[in-house]
């Protein structure tokens, strides 16, 4: 990938189009792509990004393997189907969860803690890559699609909905039940005690009662390594 960077007033401005992996570039550029310029192959391949780059918080806590933005999205869809409360709209919420990270494709998997990128950048690039996505990628062939996919992560980001709430909180109980696993994995050896701070942050009723089991579970774990220790 040849990444290229623009200076303003000394300051690095990030942009989507630098971060273009080279088998999209190379198809766009193509003779198919040409006299296809509609064509959602570009879209398809650069999403292939999200199968590949694996989870930043597992990578600095050195669990290898560890799973990829995809497998978490796949997941949390999953979860999203089985959601009880009768006001949410589960179809919605299942596209939701599909797309919610799909900016990561071309930003990576930023964490809070990252001490180059806060809060405010992140939302900034994120938001600058979905809409060279659906504006210059998707919409060309499926304008529809393209506006509901902005309007689906948008839904998500700010929290614009029930369903926009709820997939926030099955984000952070995917990331917590996935910690308890590498927990789990590695014998109470790795202690990821940090990251149960987002339970605090879970608000959805339904949402906090798979948190709580879940806490339970772990809590007795952890007794049971204390005791063989």
């Amino acid at each position: 990938m040849t990444i290229t960077q623009k200076e303003n007033n000394n300051n690095t401005i990030w942009d989507p189009k630098d971060h273009i992996p080279d088998a999209v570039t190379d198809f766009l550029l193509s003779a198919f792509s040409t006299a296809n310029k509609n064509s959602p192959l570009p879209f398809f391949t650069l999403v292939q990004q999200l199968k590949l780059q694996k989870r930043t918080g597992w990578l600095d806590f050195q669990i290898i393997p560890c799973e990829s933005i995809a497998d978490h999205m796949y997941r949390m869809s999953l979860m999203t189907m089985i959601i009880k409360d009768p006001l949410v709209n589960r179809d919605r919420c299942v596209k939701i969860a599909l797309i919610h990270d799909i900016a990561e494709s071309l930003v990576g998997d930023i964490t809070p803690i990252d001490p180059f990128v806060n809060k405010v950048e992140k939302h900034r690039r994120e938001l600058a890559t979905i809409e060279h996505l659906c504006k210059e990628l998707i919409s060309p062939y499926n304008e529809k699609a393209g506006n509901e996919i902005m309007e689906y992560w948008l839904e998500y980001e700010e929290v614009r909905t029930l369903e926009g709430r709820y997939v926030k909180d099955i984000d952070k109980f995917e990331m917590l039940l996935q910690c308890f696993e590498f927990e789990k994995q590695y014998n109470g050896e790795k202690n990821l005690q940090e990251f149960f701070t987002a339970v605090d942050l879970i608000k959805t009723e339904e949402v906090k009662s798979w948190t709580d089991d879940l806490v339970k579970q772990r809590n007795q774990f952890f007794a049971n390594v204390s005791k063989r220790s």
